[in-house]
């Protein structure tokens, strides 16, 4: 399986809402769907990469790079594909980037089912634990 990791485009909307809605990471639609991700696209502080497989997209990585902190928000596979080397590949991409953006390092919000695949990768806790909160309608 090839991998092509490469910059979010307005086509890609519907099926990243699709791959987020499989994944139940779908339920701000205001701050995952496709006007944001128009959004995050035309931030210069944002990175936002789509991997696909085939021709066809199967996930996604966005978060952003702000001087300071580099973070990932975001990070999706298609439920068909896990386990494929698709999300590390995302990854590896995003370290890439900030890395030449003069990153120090990079974060990531993650949920408990999600931490095991972050510490594979070198993520670890300690003096960053945090809780992600949303205040919506703004």
């Amino acid at each position: 399986m090839s991998v092509h990791i490469r910059p979010f485009v307005e086509t890609d909307c519907e099926r990243l809402v699709e791959i987020l809605e499989l994944n139940g990471q779908y339920g701000h639609p205001d701050v995952e769907g496709p006007a944001a991700m128009k959004r995050v696209a035309a931030c210069p502080a944002a990175f936002f990469f789509v991997a696909e497989v085939d021709g066809r997209s199967q996930g996604l990585v966005r978060g952003n790079y702000d001087g300071s902190r580099a973070m990932i928000h975001l990070l999706s596979i298609c439920p068909d594909v896990q386990r494929q080397g698709i999300g590390t590949a995302l990854v590896a991409a995003v370290e890439h980037e900030v890395r030449g953006r003069g990153a120090p390092s990079l974060s990531v919000t993650v949920t408990d089912e999600s931490a095991g695949f972050w510490e594979k990768l070198g993520f670890g806790f300690g003096a960053a634990d945090v809780r992600l909160m949303l205040k919506p309608g703004l």
